[in-house]
């Protein structure tokens, strides 16, 4: 397990190294930059910056999880399924928040209620996968206390809450060059090294925990391969594209 880890990290921060330079090059060709804010004429300088970079992190993401996937596959309850879709959906809101900034050259991109519908639309359909799921199901387990509260039907909307506030707070970490890749760096790597001690020491199910690990570490190369564009000062910004998908990703794991 941590040989396929370690090799979806590698992928993944390989395939963003790849493709980075010339996903930068058709941004700008088109002409999808950053549409600064009137007032805030400190940041003027990065007016036409290059958006949307999350595509090449989803592109190494994804790429990596599903080849490096731990056999054999489970089927619907994969947790990789899981973990892709709400990552990828979440995606998917942020990146019509681009596409409205760099074609219309609107700053405000979606209204909030576009935004929020899309997002509750993400966060239920995943809290619901949930609650069915054989081994996540309604009951929330309390560490160190070696017990449970078990939330039945109320588990859906708390976890839709749980899933629309971190995807947003992700989103609000996404201020400067850099900032955002790095974290997430860090905390993947710190939930690979989580499932591999349960794994290894706690005797959790070993292959509910592969596919999570191997998502951690490709999704730690993908911000390692981006901040290499990113880091100050940017060549390219992650956007909610990318914010967004590391939020999905992050309350997934």
């Amino acid at each position: 397990m941590i040989y396929l880890m370690l090799a979806s990290m590698l992928l993944s921060l390989g395939m963003v190294l790849t493709i980075g330079p010339a996903l930068i090059r058709r941004l700008r060709a088109l002409h999808f930059g950053q549409t600064i804010y009137e007032l805030g004429p400190a940041h003027q300088k990065k007016q036409g910056t290059p958006v949307m970079g999350g595509l090449m992190m989803a592109c190494g993401v994804t790429a990596a999880s599903l080849i490096c996937h731990p056999q054999p596959w489970t089927g619907w309850w994969d947790p990789e399924i899981a973990l892709l879709g709400v990552s990828l959906l979440s995606m998917a809101v942020g990146l019509a928040d681009d596409w409205i900034k760099a074609v219309k050259k609107r700053h405000d991109g979606l209204s909030p209620r576009q935004k929020i519908a899309g997002q509750v639309l993400v966060a239920v359909a995943f809290s619901v996968y949930c609650y069915f799921h054989p081994q996540i199901g309604s009951a929330v387990r309390i560490p160190f206390f070696h017990s449970e509260w078990n939330l039945g039907i109320f588990y859906i909307p708390v976890m839709t809450l749980l899933v629309i506030f971190y995807v947003n707070s992700t989103n609000l970490q996404d201020g400067l060059d850099g900032l955002l890749s790095t974290i997430t760096t860090i905390s993947s790597a710190g939930w690979a090294l989580i499932v591999v001690i349960g794994a290894a020491v706690l005797d959790w199910n070993k292959a509910f925990c592969g596919p999570i690990g191997v998502f951690a570490l490709s999704l730690a190369g993908a911000c390692m391969g981006f901040l290499r564009f990113n880091r100050y000062p940017a060549r390219i910004f992650m956007g909610d594209t990318g914010s967004m998908l590391i939020g999905g990703a992050g309350v997934g794991m």
